[in-house]
């Protein structure tokens, strides 16, 4: 009889530890996952500033010294990222090859301009910066028109202000969750051997005795925990890079191992703090405030 009670309480006990360390892998996956939103926000943000392009139209009577200096002046300038010199030929055949049809068959010519589309950095990418380059281009007398959507890159400097202050408040509510749930999983661990705690301390423990096996173990699983969300977050990173390797989200491998040790240490500081309390509660409960 007392054989197949304690299969029960160790079977009880397995799965208990199961359940601590399954909440405490999920819930520092998920924070994980947000640090690592937070930090590649702004290079997220910027990829998709460095896809706006500057088109600078040049007039038929530019000539082709003219055409050159002003590309290679354009790719040694502080604020481009990189220039692609488009001829009114190349310009036809993609026109031509999106629409299905020759506008030159009707026209007779090509009515279209030798141009430059200009990639900038991603900090110049603001109304201001771009005005600023155009009336620079416009300046110039072989220069015909310069071309950007305006609307296009202020939606898109808005709508960055707003998510990125949005993550930052997302980040710190669940950080405040992430630390409730593991200390409630803890708690509950711990109040599943209340009465032996008890029991610990009306035979002569001291409390440092009695909180240190409880402790440890909790840490144990918070160990095992962060092990277990840290390679669910190495293997999205690792896909999360093979699918959008323009992103470069390994570049920066200091980030990376300092986001990981964070998660790590996270664990383990939680489950030490939340045992600490959840024991030191116990112990000083009276005898009848158990049940």
């Amino acid at each position: 009889m007392s054989a197949s009670f304690e299969k029960y309480q160790k079977r009880k006990l397995i799965s208990s530890y199961f359940s601590v360390v399954l909440s405490i892998a999920l819930v520092l996956f998920l924070l994980g996952l947000l640090g690592m939103l937070v930090l590649n926000a702004k290079k997220v943000s910027d990829h998709f500033k460095e896809q706006v392009v500057v088109t600078i139209y040049l007039k038929d009577s530019a000539k082709e010294v003219e055409m050159k200096q002003l590309e290679k002046s354009l790719a040694l300038a502080d604020y481009v990222k990189s220039t692609e010199y488009v001829s009114k030929e190349q310009a036809a055949s993609s026109m031509k090859a999106e629409n299905g049809e020759d506008f030159m068959e009707f026209l007779g010519y090509n009515p279209l301009l030798n141009s430059i589309d200009v990639h900038l950095k991603a900090d110049y990418v603001t109304s201001a910066h771009l005005e600023e380059i155009s009336k620079e281009a416009l300046n110039k007398n072989f220069v015909d028109e310069v071309r950007y959507d305006n609307d296009l890159v202020t939606l898109m400097n808005n709508n960055v202000k707003k998510i990125s202050f949005w993550v930052l408040i997302l980040s710190a509510i669940f950080t405040l969750i992430a630390v409730l749930l593991i200390n409630s999983s803890i708690r509950l661990a711990v109040y599943a051997k209340r009465f032996t705690i008890k029991t610990m301390q009306m035979v002569g423990a001291t409390k440092r005795f009695i909180r240190k096996p409880f402790v440890w173990k909790s840490v144990q699983l918070g160990i095992i925990g962060a092990i277990i969300s840290l390679i669910g977050m190495a293997i999205v990173l690792f896909y999360l890079n093979k699918t959008f390797p323009e992103l470069q989200l390994l570049n920066n491998p200091v980030l990376i191992v300092a986001l990981f040790a964070f998660v790590f240490i996270l664990g383990i500081v939680i489950t030490w703090i939340s045992t600490f309390f959840a024991t030191q509660r116990f112990l000083n409960l009276k005898t009848d405030q158990l049940y």
